[in-house]
């Protein structure tokens, strides 16, 4: 029977037993990520974490070391569970913490669980190896990847009632994702290369002569590094200004977990952009306290403020 335990209502203990598993795993697998949800009232960061929980579950199949095949298999497993949870089938004293808090999250909150079905096709396409020639090819993969994730994440944050432009409010969630993303394929182009994967547009590495240029820490004598990286650093920073635009639409909490998850990103790709060889030299990363100092910022409305002041301009 669903109770009022430990300050979190409507929730039973199993359901909490759950949650917390739920978040142990973001805490020990997603530093970024955990500094924003930690800004949310109790019931939004729970749902948070049971999203992030099956998000990095799909990812990690993804990312592991299985045959293509059995990643395939795994994969159709999980789109099965997802059905499963979609239907209301798990009980509270299922033995999946994450299967039962997603559910009871799903419950709680209008999420949009179709963007879990997304993720797991843009894994597959990951799991197939595919390339991506241009940048209208690699936005489709992004909008699965991590569009998906913030029109999740909508659900769970809601817009506060009278919002301007509320209905705009996925394609902003959506939008700001394709802007992490691609921070994320900037940093980690290295760490990719190595495993054979290659994410930017292959228009984009022809254009620069950088086809060739992340499998070595050092790029060929005739690749424009700096310029192809300043290029996608472009991309991202008007995709960041559009993405914004979602922070006024959403209560001051839900903005400070946002502003927390974005900010952080968007001072990586500033961090790249200052120093574009570092990209080769390793994955970039910014220092705890930094990321504290962007939080605090969050929390503040600095960032939400200077959206609404600066409107298209974006926040710079």
């Amino acid at each position: 029977m669903s109770r009022t335990v430990d300050g979190f209502p409507h929730a039973s203990a199993p359901v909490l037993a759950a949650y917390r598993y739920c978040e142990a795993v973001t805490g020990h697998q997603a530093r970024n990520f955990a500094y924003g949800i930690k800004l949310l009232p109790t019931e939004k960061r729970h749902a948070m974490s049971a999203l992030y929980a099956f998000s990095r579950r799909i990812d990690d199949i993804g990312d592991g070391a299985l045959p293509a095949d059995a990643k395939r298999a795994r994969l159709t497993e999980t789109r099965a569970l997802l059905d499963r949870i979609r239907g209301g089938a798990i009980e509270e004293d299922d033995t999946d913490p994450v299967a039962v808090a997603l559910t009871h999250a799903s419950r709680r909150f209008p999420i949009p669980l179709g963007g879990l079905d997304e993720l797991i096709d843009g894994v597959l396409k990951d799991v197939a190896g595919e390339t991506y020639e241009t940048w209208d090819d690699l936005k489709d993969y992004c909008r699965c990847v991590a569009g998906a994730i913030g029109r999740l994440s909508l659900g769970v944050f809601g817009t506060v009632p009278g919002a301007r432009d509320a209905s705009r409010a996925p394609e902003y969630a959506n939008t700001l994702g394709l802007a992490l993303q691609l921070t994320n394929i900037l940093r980690d182009v290295r760490e990719d290369a190595a495993t054979g994967r290659t994410y930017l547009p292959a228009d984009d590495l022809a254009k620069f002569g950088c086809t060739t240029a992340f499998r070595t820490s050092a790029a060929p004598a005739d690749a424009d590094l700096t310029g192809l990286v300043q290029f996608e650093v472009r991309r991202a920073r008007a995709l960041f200004a559009e993405g914004y635009r979602l922070l006024p639409m959403l209560d001051r909490r839900s903005g400070a977990c946002v502003a927390a998850m974005a900010g952080i990103y968007r001072r990586l790709l500033e961090r790249i952009a200052h120093d574009p060889a570092a990209v080769l030299r390793g994955r970039v990363s910014l220092p705890g306290h930094e990321k504290a100092y962007v939080a605090v910022r969050g929390l503040a409305g600095l960032d939400t403020r200077a959206a609404v002041r600066r409107g298209a301009g974006g926040i710079r």
